[in-house]
């Protein structure tokens, strides 16, 4: 198996290629190396121009910048690696004046830890799409975030689409947390990885990635692939994850 910054990021692309194509207002389109991904969430990172290659073509990028700034309020501009001041000003020119890092960690399916015992996850199951508003309500109230914000990402028929794969941690009955497993090119893309406030401190957080992974695998995966925050990245590097390339992101204040 080969882990390369070029074979995780093409992963990811492919995943999220798809999603916009399955979700219910979703949009894709492509310019050469760049692409423009819609969903019309109201995340940033999910409605993006974006280029496959680590050298932008710069016009291209234009054109996608103009196609995704067209039909979603919150938008991006995503490059791998540092971003060279032409596409800086690219993003400026579109009103993206704020820039982010995007790490992205992954790990051969050989060289994953898995905490003793935690092949045992009564309290994780999957749902499929006729659960999709549970789903939504429960990433929702996991992100803190304001209702409406995914609007109908995960809706339709996304959760039944055949590479992706959604599940809930369950306490008493009561949904508590959320992951998402992606699986293209061989790999799986573990996403949505979050728990309500209520029920943090309990490493249900572990037992959703773990779940989504060992899924993954047993499906084919040879490798994994994540983005995480810094207060995320301990946890997963304990896994087994390692930094293999660090993307830019330029959005609105």
């Amino acid at each position: 198996m080969t882990i390369t910054a070029d074979r995780m990021a093409g992963a990811y692309f492919d995943a999220f290629e798809t999603l916009c194509r399955v979700t219910p207002k979703g949009g894709y389109a492509e310019r050469g190396t760049a692409r423009a991904g819609v969903t019309q969430a109201g995340v940033a990172t999910l409605n993006a121009a974006y280029d496959r290659s680590t050298e932008p073509d710069l016009g291209s990028l234009d054109e996608m910048a103009t196609e995704v700034g067209g039909q979603a309020a919150h938008w991006s501009i995503i490059v791998r690696g540092a971003a060279s001041d032409q596409v800086a000003d690219l993003a400026a020119r579109n009103g993206l004046l704020e820039r982010t890092e995007l790490p992205l960690l992954a790990c051969a399916a050989s060289d994953l830890a898995f905490r003793a015992g935690s092949a045992e996850r009564p309290s994780v199951r999957q749902v499929g799409a006729a659960e999709s508003d549970l789903y939504t309500e429960t990433l929702t109230r996991s992100f803190e975030v304001p209702d409406g914000l995914f609007g109908s990402l995960m809706g339709g028929a996304v959760l039944d689409a055949d590479p992706i794969t959604g599940y809930l941690a369950e306490e008493s009955g009561r949904p508590v947390g959320t992951g998402l497993g992606m699986r293209t090119s061989g790999v799986v893309g573990v996403f949505n990885i979050a728990v309500v406030p209520s029920a943090r401190g309990r490493g249900l957080g572990r037992v959703l990635t773990e779940t989504v992974l060992r899924d993954g695998i047993a499906a084919g995966a040879d490798a994994a692939y994540l983005h995480t925050s810094a207060m995320g990245q301990p946890l997963y590097e304990s896994m087994g994850f390692t930094l293999v390339e660090t993307w830019t992101m330029f959005h609105a204040r």
